[in-house]
């Protein structure tokens, strides 16, 4: 086992010295807790890591756009767009 040093605010230490009185361990106890807990959420092999794909694309409603015409629609404000959209009714 290896000895090492963590500072903590003292409102921290005050917090965990109270449930280590209350549970009856020690604060180097409720340390290796605290941290192995973590360690469990945040697992360094996450599920299906090695299987990522980016996400489908979105159905965006720009049919029969060519490539200039979509970088536009892609460009324009919410205000624009709005006035686009009147246009053409």
């Amino acid at each position: 086992m290896i000895r090492t040093q963590i500072q903590l605010p003292d409102d921290i230490l005050a917090r965990a010295k109270k449930v280590c009185v209350a549970r009856e361990i020690s604060l180097a106890e409720l340390a290796r807790r605290g941290i192995e807990y973590i360690l469990s959420v945040y697992s360094e092999d996450p599920v299906g890591k090695d299987e990522w794909r980016p996400p489908k694309p979105r159905h965006l409603g720009w049919k029969g756009l060519n490539e200039t015409e979509l970088k536009d629609q892609a460009q324009l404000t919410t205000a624009e767009r709005t006035v686009v959209r009147r246009r053409k009714k």
